[in-house]
């Protein structure tokens, strides 16, 4: 504990010069974006980020069906270990993609079949345990389970199954219908994540219309709609994090850790780094900051600064939510997090965007 202090000292520093966000100066307006650099980001970010954040996320829901067949096969302590280790990669590969929420994964109810979050009335929870309770055996095939509503086909389903009341079952039966439904779950991830490789894969698809901004592209009729898309990525995964997974269960005097995403596992930080992660690998590998003059090149630094303080906070954050919003140096660094996400905000959004002339009229916060 005697650490602790330090660690909040030093984050304090880390964020120090950022925490007063400055009075913008009156400049020139800034000049048009050049088309060619453009065009390089865009395929640094769908070439290094995107299409490798797909096939990762793909290969390790591979990994967690292969390991949830084991379990139903073995129904040993082993391997069910080895199931909810595979279930956290999982979702650490998903969350750094997960920034992405444009393209193809919005589309078919893709984004809500992986994940059916946040779930304010339950909705996840009464039907996977009514699936449960039935023991219907079609509930086990990997096509039918794809068909059925998207609350009980994703990772949340799968959480409960391995987390969950009950959860204990899947060491003392083989081929048990839980453990056979969650293989199906497991199966139907990895089944829609490989549409999401073979989408992105193809040369003269989804990824050639992000890369090369026309007249005639069905997505992006210049550079600065496409600029605008990746700097919405960013923004709104930053609005994420402290919206939809901060926020949502540490607001106002009554905090409430159950509806914390991946409560059950533990994995609720571990998520929320791993979406910092991504975020932070779009921004530095992109190379957007590529675009801002010279004079206002020292906001990527400024951005990073934060991104990295972030990232050292999150992971010391309890894994017990519940242990988490009750200690009074854990609900520091929470509090820690919302304040420099909320900066982050105005970062990426009003100097970022601002400098590239992307702001006026156009408010990625309030989602226009």
């Amino acid at each position: 504990m005697r650490l602790l202090p330090s660690l909040l000292i030093s984050l304090s520093l880390a964020f120090a010069p950022l925490a007063a966000h400055a009075e913008e100066e009156t400049a020139s307006p800034p000049a048009a974006l050049d088309e060619k650099t453009v065009e390089a980001i865009m395929a640094r970010a769908v070439d290094e980020v995107i299409r490798p954040g797909y096939r990762d996320f793909h290969a390790s829901a591979g990994r967690l069906t292969a390991a949830m067949n084991t379990l139903c096969g073995e129904a040993s302590a082993p391997a069910f270990d080895a199931a909810r280790g595979a279930f956290t990669d999982t979702i650490k590969a998903w969350s750094r993609i997960e920034i992405v929420r444009v393209g193809p994964v919005i589309e078919k109810n893709r984004f809500e079949r992986i994940l059916f979050y946040p779930d304010r009335k339950s909705t996840g929870l009464k039907q996977v345990q009514a699936t449960l309770a039935s023991g219907d055996e079609k509930d086990t095939d990997v096509d039918y389970v794809a068909t059925k509503s998207v609350a009980i086909q994703g990772l949340g389903a799968l959480e409960y199954i391995l987390h969950g009341t009950g959860a204990e079952t899947l060491t003392q039966e083989k081929s048990g219908f839980r453990c056979r439904y969650g293989a199906a779950v497991a199966g139907n991830i990895e089944s829609i994540a490989a549409g999401l490789v073979d989408i992105w894969e193809k040369p003269d698809g989804i990824q050639a219309a992000w890369k090369h901004p026309g007249p005639d592209n069905p997505e992006f009729r210049t550079g600065g709609e496409a600029i605008t898309a990746l700097l919405g990525i960013l923004v709104h995964g930053v609005e994420t994090v402290r919206d939809q997974r901060l926020e949502i269960f540490y607001k106002g005097t009554q905090p409430k850790p159950r509806t914390a995403i991946y409560w059950r596992s533990g994995n609720t930080f571990v998520s929320i780094t791993a979406n910092l992660e991504g975020l932070k690998t779009l921004f530095d590998t992109s190379g957007i900051s590529d675009l801002l003059p010279a004079e206002k090149k020292s906001v990527a630094g400024e951005i990073d600064t934060l991104l990295d303080g972030l990232l050292a906070a999150a992971p010391t954050i309890d894994a017990d939510v519940a242990k988490s919003v009750e200690t009074p140096a854990e609900r520091q660094k929470i509090e820690l997090l919302l304040a420099e996400t909320r900066d982050l905000i105005l970062r990426l959004n009003d100097d970022l965007g601002g400098a590239l002339g992307l702001t006026a009229g156009f408010s990625f916060s309030d989602g226009d």
